[in-house]
């Protein structure tokens, strides 16, 4: 027994954790993004048996999310540049911006309820599988990149939605750049270089965020992140990102939509089940 939990149960739960760890890597590779919506039910049901309180335990699972996909979406960037599919451009307008947004997000995670991550997910991620399932490139708001405002605007709400989900913003900037017609293998890649600034910041802010609310977290946490759960997740998903992003550059581009769309409508399905189940 482990703080009152049966072993065995641990054990399967860390096996889950690893599964989950695997899985968050190749996604992370394979479409840019960070793969918190694999985490954050995984940890949700980690910290629920070990009975984190409700008040904190999805900001803690938010927090810790972002704090694990920071490494794993360092090394799926520096995959992705090798390539030379990075648009540096994009990256400059946007990493100011997408601090910021990163910042006010994680201000506003310690008090908003759950339901406000979820819908935004639901909203946005059906959204762009729509797009990719059967609008192909006929939903385009110009071919090339607009001004620095409204890329601005953009990096600011990628930023801000991203740390509200406990994600890398992946999902988002693949949005914003296929919808001016950048291609998705360039989209992926430079959501990956976003990801980077956005979860070093958010994972800071998360910390700082719960330190008023330490007493109610679990053993070897810093504020809104779980450093145990950090070290078994985050190595294991930093390894297996490089695979996922030489995978995506085996595959064309309608394959790695129809993927891409894939994944982002299951993740909407799970999160609308759990608005009406509370699961």
């Amino acid at each position: 027994m482990i703080l009152g939990v049966p072993l065995s149960e641990i054990a399967w739960l860390a096996l889950a954790v690893v599964i989950a760890g695997v899985i968050t890597g190749i996604l992370a590779g394979t479409f840019g993004i960070g793969g918190g919506a694999v985490i954050v039910p995984v940890l949700y049901e980690v910290f629920q048996l070990l009975g984190v309180a409700e008040e904190v335990r999805m900001q803690l699972c938010v927090g810790t999310s972002i704090a694990i996909i920071l490494p794993t979406t360092v090394r799926s960037f520096l995959t992705h540049r090798e390539k030379g599919l990075v648009i540096p451009r994009v990256i400059r307008l946007w990493a100011l911006p997408a601090v910021t947004g990163v910042i006010c997000g994680a201000a506003i995670a310690a008090f908003a309820p759950p339901a406000v991550f979820k819908i935004a997910f639901i909203v946005i991620a059906s959204f762009i599988a729509t797009k990719f399932l059967f609008a192909g490139d006929r939903w385009n708001l110009g071919t090339e990149l607009p001004g620095p405002v409204p890329m601005t605007a953009y990096g600011f709400g990628i930023g801000l939605a991203g740390s509200l989900m406990g994600v890398s913003g992946g999902s988002l900037s693949n949005i914003v750049l296929t919808l001016y017609g950048k291609s998705i293998h360039e989209a992926v890649a430079t959501s990956a270089g976003l990801g980077v600034p956005i979860t070093i910041v958010g994972t800071l802010g998360y910390m700082l965020a719960g330190l008023p609310h330490q007493a109610l977290l679990p053993p070897a946490s810093l504020g809104f992140v779980s450093l145990i759960g950090v070290a078994v997740m985050a190595p294991v998903s930093s390894l297996a990102a490089p695979y996922g992003a030489r995978l995506a550059h085996r595959l064309s581009r309608r394959t790695l939509e129809l993927a891409f769309s894939s994944f982002l409508l299951l993740v909407s399905v799970r999160f609308l089940v759990s608005l009406f189940l509370n699961i």
